[in-house]
């Protein structure tokens, strides 16, 4: 009998004149494979925000999404 914290970026979006990167997190805890419960928690960063905290992937779609204009 095992249990198992699994978390993983399961949604990634970009929203709003601004693009805004959401990103919502699954949170799923396993007993020998199978779910016992789940949860949600989504955060937005905003252009201009520090995301050096975020994955990887979520990085380069910030920095590819949220560009300065002069």
């Amino acid at each position: 009998m095992a249990l198992e914290k699994v978390v993983t970026e399961d949604k990634i979006e970009i929203v709003g004149e601004f693009k805004a990167v959401q990103v919502r997190t699954c949170t799923k805890v396993m007993e020998d494979g199978v779910e016992l419960s789940s949860g949600y928690h989504r955060h937005v960063i905003t252009a201009g925000q520090d995301y050096s905290n975020e994955s990887a992937e979520v990085q380069a779609i910030c920095a590819a999404v949220h560009t300065l204009k002069s």
